[in-house]
């Protein structure tokens, strides 16, 4: 099986921690590794250097070259132009079979936390062993939720259908993108949903009929060499909201996921405990809970009182103090922020 490893994001949710010019998977803030060292490292215990590609744009390359030194250099794939997931799939997809590649594929991402890495590579193999038996579908990797979070997509389970020994796998009954907290809420008690980390494996070539099917337009552009003119949308939206129920099966994982690709959810993977804050710098809490408090300013004191459920990031440029469940808007701050004149911020 050949995996591919998405690290081309800005990781604009993470600002203002997470830059352009040093975006966060190639950040070391995490046991002096960064997310994409981390990414490979789990794989490669099981997989070869052949096997594992590295999706990312120019401006990065030679940081992967020199964060996955042993990684050939063939293997890296490059996007000409920021244009999102959807397009950014197809092309690796088109890529891959230039180079004579087909059978089974797995889509991974190389800014993602796990405290249980054998638990994703045994999910992994099951995923191939089922593609193999029936290469026209897709499946998705749904791990245990934690809380009601609404910054991830949601995967809903239909009836189990088998069962391999370790894992269960069941229907795919559902898909929900950034649901509201409200429906998050609903969906965490509910008990047949769970968190879609995005990873999922599949058939190289019945993916590249999806997209010819799915999403023509797409595939039209990228196939041309037209990448830049491709519609900039999310693989989710573009193709996974839109597959047959029946063409794609869940195996339900306990891989001990997270995605610290907003600053609560980054807060949530380093202190699991709610009520716990997090805090790096010099900085002084009284009567503060479930925070985020980072400050990079050695000769500034942040002291916190009364706070419960903020974030609060001081960098040498910016100060972003936001409210938990309102850090999905970041993204769309920035673009204001860049529409007025404010790009060297970002």
């Amino acid at each position: 099986m050949k995996l591919v490893i998405f690290a081309g994001g800005i990781g604009t949710r993470l600002w203002p921690l997470s830059r352009e010019s040093a975006p966060k998977q190639f950040d070391r803030l995490f046991f002096g590794q960064s997310t994409l060292e981390m990414a490979v490292s789990r794989v490669r215990s099981v997989f070869g250097w052949a096997d594992i590609f590295i999706q990312t744009v120019p401006a990065y390359e030679k940081i992967v070259r020199e964060q996955i030194p042993d990684l050939p250099l063939e293997n890296i794939i490059l996007e000409p132009a920021r244009r999102n997931l959807g397009p950014a799939v197809c092309l690796t997809g088109l890529e891959l079979k230039k180079k004579g590649i087909s059978g089974p594929l797995a889509i991974l991402w190389a800014d993602h936390l796990m405290d249980r890495p054998a638990e994703f590579t045994a999910a992994l193999l099951a995923g191939e062993e089922l593609i193999q038996k029936k290469p026209d579908r897709f499946v998705f990797l749904a791990e245990k939720p934690r809380f009601a979070n609404n910054n991830l997509g949601w995967v809903t389970c239909g009836p189990r259908i088998g069962n391999n020994g370790h894992f269960d796998f069941f229907r795919f009954a559902g898909w929900h993108y950034k649901p509201t907290p409200e429906k998050c809420s609903a969906l965490l008690a509910g008990g047949d949903s769970f968190w879609n980390p995005g990873y999922f494996i599949t058939d190289l070539d019945f993916l590249l009929d999806e997209y010819r099917r799915l999403a023509p337009e797409i595939y039209e552009k990228v196939s041309q060499n037209d990448y830049e003119n491709a519609l900039a949308i999310h693989f989710d939206r573009a193709i996974i909201e839109k597959v047959d129920l029946d063409s794609a099966l869940v195996i339900k994982t306990d891989m001990g996921w997270s995605d610290p690709g907003t600053l609560y959810a980054l807060k949530e993977a380093l202190a699991p405990d709610p009520s716990a804050n997090v805090v790096q710098g010099e900085v002084f809490t009284y009567e503060t809970k479930d925070c985020l408090i980072h400050n990079q300013e050695q000769e500034k004191l942040v002291a916190a009182v009364g706070l419960d459920g903020l974030i609060v990031v001081n960098t040498k440029d910016a100060l972003l103090v936001a409210v938990k469940d309102q850090v999905v808007l970041i993204t769309d701050m920035l673009k204001k922020m860049k529409a007025e004149g404010k790009e060297k911020y970002s």
